[in-house]
């Protein structure tokens, strides 16, 4: 019986026609797990994409995402995935960053990068020049720090709540308070070695 999904274009002769159209601007064309990985230089972004693009038919963004390697120099690493919907085919383009050096913005190749760009500034502080509305997009606008770096708290450093003394919606420092909190981290199925609320009308039958 045949499969469902449809088949993909193998990966022969992918990477030489990607080292060959992009030309110096790639860094390394690397194949694994069946994945094709290309890495750019950071100011060439563009070019290269018009290459992969138009030379090897790669003709949509699909996503943008970003990843933090704090001990890494450069720190951010920036994934474009491409889809060939001609070949069936996917790449994924890489290129490194830090927070102040802005990556050239893909806007003018693919209106849809507008988006993808903003969610990444707003989840790292990646900034991307030529994207002319590069706002939060995920968090709102009075939002402190970015929530995907490796060093970001996971608790956040304000908490949003409503002041029913001041009528209105209100930032505060977090306060974790744990006064009156037990946590016995047992099995549900254990049971608890505790007394709880009720129980004795069990043990009196």
């Amino acid at each position: 019986m045949s499969h469902s999904a449809p088949k993909y274009a193998p990966n022969k002769g992918i990477a030489a026609a990607i080292k060959k159209a992009v030309g110096k601007n790639a860094i390394s064309v690397e194949e694994s797990h069946g994945e094709i990985a290309v890495t750019v230089k950071r100011d060439a972004l563009v070019s290269a994409m018009i290459a992969l693009r138009d030379v090897c038919e790669y003709q949509q963004l699909m996503e943008i995402a970003g990843v933090d390697w704090p001990d890494h120099d450069p720190r951010f690493e920036v994934v474009y995935c491409l889809l060939s919907v001609t070949k069936n085919h996917r790449i994924r383009v890489h290129v490194w960053t830090n927070e102040d050096e802005p990556v050239p913005s893909v806007t003018g190749i693919w209106p849809v990068a507008g988006w993808l760009e903003r969610e990444v500034f707003d989840m790292y502080g990646v900034t991307f020049a030529g994207n002319d509305d590069l706002r939060r997009i995920l968090t709102d606008y009075g939002f402190v720090g970015h929530p995907q770096r490796k060093d970001f708290p996971l608790t956040g450093y304000v908490e949003l709540r409503y002041s029913e003394e001041e009528k209105r919606v209100k930032y505060e420092p977090v306060q974790l308070a744990q006064d009156f909190r037990n946590f016995d981290f047992m099995s549900p199925w254990e049971g608890a070695d505790y007394v709880l609320p009720g129980d004795e009308k069990g043990a009196s039958k």
